[in-house]
């Protein structure tokens, strides 16, 4: 099992004591590895990040602010190695109803309700079941979220002016297509040209992520086209702040995060919200989605990264270290973070080392929030949505929904269908559910279908002796639970109608349950009611263990128990 002690191991900091004091000494050449890739992955984050808050609903800041205080906590405290945590698109469908019903006061309650669930899960030894959601659930719901991500992106992308977008994914689309006529042609350009760059500056195979270069030149566009007379929306010019001395300044402020109670914070009418124990109850499953998705997002980064690097991440320390994350960021402002895949896969390969990349990751993007916040503010609204639709269609893995599709058993595709369109009418927490639950389903079912009864009364190999007139040797090959055990004895009882006594060779059944116990017996009832005979020969250890347990023993003139086939049939000889 040393193999699989990650899935079990749990302790605060535990990645960076494996990277930096486990493994090879930490050295300058270590860190400086790790301070360019810091600044690199800040880089990304930068804009990322104001626009992932943008699309959950709050202003751009407390996006920055998530990647300061939670990516640096949860690499301090988590358990995987390169991941680089912050805001994700992934949350949005799941954060973007919060702040819309409970301001910015429910969402950062929410957040660390969320934070506090997945350090239970950490202490209760969860992150192990991470194994056990399948591809097609994942790939449903990620599908889904893109989908709803993309709808929400339309509105700045072609510049619609729309005051608020309705619940309902059908009246968002009602809503959009009603609104398509009114484009703001110049918005659309911006878009369109941050989307071309987005697209083929990876063409160019330069070190230079793709998203400075589409937000410069986007930048650079809308103070031009601004100059000419043509208006374009920008950070600076939707969102505001209060000043110090009473007026307002234009942008994000440029002031460090500070410690601020959530109930302080905004509600839903812009005054400062009220918490109490009804809205507790109310966000507590909106929490319990935030845990859930941060859990499987966090664990699949580390699964990810863990394939390309060849290491072993701690999944119930990063559980911890997201937990505390979520918890300490939602005190300054930083809404839910989770682990970034795209970030953390960029992280790896701009050379980091350590979790210290992640680090200097937060402090870059601290740097940039109070020295460069005025220029942030010219950044366009319809290229933060050209850069969140990419980012969109790069986490649905299309290709991989795609070649499921193709090539995949019926099951699977039934559960994809399923995720990724609940996840778009209705929400993520249903999608999960019932997705895992299907599944389940329809595995129980494929299992019981592979447990078969074959007539093996004329096979020579295995049948040396010559049996009675009215005898039979039925061998059970797969194993009898509660979805296949009815169905397997009901079929022998079918078949002892005509029959005297039956010998049943189980070296084939791995598994009997306790409805396969009570399906024998009502077969060993249905045996002692017509005279007719019953012999069990080679009991595998469990099934035998369970029966024992069961307390189930020969019935005299009914049933026999023989340790092997052999014994069964040479009984008459």
């Amino acid at each position: 099992m040393a193999h699989r002690a990650h899935l079990f191991s749990l302790r605060i900091g535990h990645a960076l004591r494996d990277a930096c004091f486990a493994d090879e000494p930490y050295n300058m050449a270590r860190l400086r590895k790790d301070v360019l890739a810091g600044i690199s992955v800040g880089i990304i984050a930068i804009p990322l990040a104001m626009a992932l808050a943008i699309a959950s609903g709050v202003a751009p800041q407390y996006g920055l602010y998530t990647a300061i205080i939670a990516g640096f906590v949860v690499a301090l405290t988590g358990g995987s190695r390169l991941s680089i945590s912050g805001p994700t698109a992934a949350f949005v469908v799941v954060l973007h109803p919060i702040a819309h019903m409970y301001g910015l006061a429910g969402l950062l309650l929410a957040s660390i309700m969320g934070g506090v669930i997945l350090i239970a899960m950490a202490y209760a030894r969860l992150g192990r079941f991470i194994e056990y959601i399948p591809q097609s659930v994942t790939l449903g719901f990620t599908g889904g979220i893109a989908i709803v991500l993309v709808t929400l992106q339309l509105k700045d992308f072609f510049g619609l002016q729309i005051p608020e977008m309705p619940e309902l994914y059908i009246d968002k689309i009602v809503v959009l297509a009603n609104s398509m006529g009114q484009f703001d042609p110049t918005s659309l350009f911006v878009a369109l040209v941050t989307l071309a760059v987005m697209l083929y500056w990876p063409k160019l195979k330069t070190s230079i992520p793709q998203h400075l270069p589409a937000v410069i030149v986007a930048s650079l566009l809308g103070i031009l086209l601004s100059q000419a007379g043509y208006d374009v929306d920008t950070i600076g010019s939707r969102f505001s702040y209060l000043l110090p001395d009473g007026s307002r300044g234009e942008g994000i402020p440029p002031y460090l995060p500070e410690f601020t109670w959530p109930w302080l914070q905004p509600g839903p009418d812009g005054t400062t919200g009220q918490i109490n124990g009804s809205m507790v109850m109310a966000l507590l499953p909106s929490a319990f989605a935030i845990a859930m998705l941060g859990a499987i997002e966090s664990l699949l980064c580390a699964v990810v990264l863990d394939g390309m690097t060849g290491k072993r991440h701690s999944a119930n320390s990063e559980l911890l270290g997201q937990g505390l994350g979520n918890i300490i960021a939602p005190l300054f402002g930083g809404i839910t973070a989770t682990a970034a895949i795209a970030r953390s896969t960029a992280n790896l390969k701009a050379g980091a080392e350590s979790p210290v990349a992640a680090m200097i990751h937060s402090l870059v993007v601290l740097l940039a929030l109070v020295s460069f916040a005025p220029v942030l503010a010219f950044l366009p609204m319809p290229a933060m949505a050209a850069l969140l639709i990419v980012v969109a269609w790069n986490m649905s893995e299309a290709s991989k929904s795609l070649h499921l599709v193709k090539r995949a058993p019926a099951p699977d595709i039934i559960v994809l269908a399923t995720c990724l369109s609940l996840t778009v009418f209705f929400d993520m927490v249903i999608a999960i559910t019932v997705g895992v639950l299907l599944a389940c389903i329809l595995f129980v079912s494929e299992m019981a279908a592979m447990t078969k009864i074959t007539d093996i009364t004329g096979n020579k190999k295995l049948i040396d002796a010559n049996l009675p007139d009215r005898w039979a040797v039925l061998k059970i090959n797969g194993p009898l639970f509660f979805a296949a055990a009815d169905r397997v004895f009901g079929e022998i009882a079918a078949k002892m109608e005509s029959l005297d006594g039956v010998i049943l060779y189980m070296d084939g059944v791995t598994l009997l349950d306790a409805g396969g116990v009570a399906a024998l017996n009502k077969l060993v009832d249905f045996c002692a009611a017509g005279g007719k005979k019953l012999c069990i020969a080679d009991l595998q250890f469990q099934p035998l263990k369970t029966l024992a347990r069961a307390e189930v023993t020969p019935r005299e003139g009914v049933t026999v128990f023989y340790s092997t086939l052999d014994e069964a049939i040479h009984q008459f000889n």
